[in-house]
């Protein structure tokens, strides 16, 4: 398993390997073939493994953060991530609601839409489905497929996407509680809230542990 050819870059989520190309958005469809469906639904449950060590996708987050933090004039403040969510119309809600769901969930990070975006949302059909190209730490964007959002609760699979942009890795083998299992529940499971332990971490990372988890994780190379 490997990092995306991006420095400092993670594809995670729902589909397959993906290009960090821009994909055009389009409108939203509900005529998709069984078989692309099909393929959709086993790659949201298995593709995150495929694509990125989970130590290194960490080790990427780390590093990113770092540089970001040190630019800070007020440590102690929250940090601001803007959005740009105009290419995913389709999902105009589901973006609004994770957006809401995260930031009554964590306190060192806000996401916020607009100008001069950190990072964006894209839809369209791509039979691997639904993913984040990210640095774990707020920049990159998120593609969402229409087929897959068909197949799974749409606003668990923005917001566990969005929590990739945030730093976390997925961890499939994890109960419904878990908003980072993804579809490994499967599709009858519609929790979008991230558990204590996914809050915990994402307040780490944006706030006093990041030196500590750089440590930790130096000492694994």
């Amino acid at each position: 398993m490997t990092l995306p050819k991006l420095a400092l870059s993670a594809t995670l989520g729902i589909g397959l390997a993906a290009t960090l190309t821009a994909l055009p958005a389009s409108a939203a469809t509900t005529d998709h073939s069984q078989t692309q469906r099909t393929s959709a639904a086993a790659g949201y449950t298995a593709s995150g493994e495929d694509r990125a060590d989970t130590t290194a996708f960490l080790k990427a987050v780390v590093k990113s953060a770092l540089a970001k933090k040190e630019k800070a004039h007020d440590k102690s403040a929250a940090v601001t991530v803007t959005y740009d969510a105009s290419a995913a119309p389709t999902f105009k809600n589901e973006i609004a609601r994770s957006a809401e769901i995260w930031n009554s969930s964590v306190s060192n990070v806000t996401l916020q839409e607009g100008g001069s975006a950190d990072f964006t949302y894209r839809e369209g059909d791509d039979p691997n489905g639904s993913y984040a190209s990210t640095d774990g730490h707020g920049k990159g964007y998120i593609f969402l497929d229409y087929a897959q959002n068909q197949e799974y609760d749409s606003t668990r699979v923005t917001a566990h996407e969005t929590g990739h942009v945030l730093g976390l890795p997925d961890h499939y083998e994890g109960p419904c509680s878990e908003l980072m299992s993804g579809g490994g529940p499967g599709t009858s499971c519609t929790n979008s809230q991230p558990d204590q332990n996914e809050v915990a971490k994402v307040n780490e990372l944006w706030a006093n542990g990041l030196a500590k988890l750089d440590k930790k994780l130096a000492g694994n190379r």
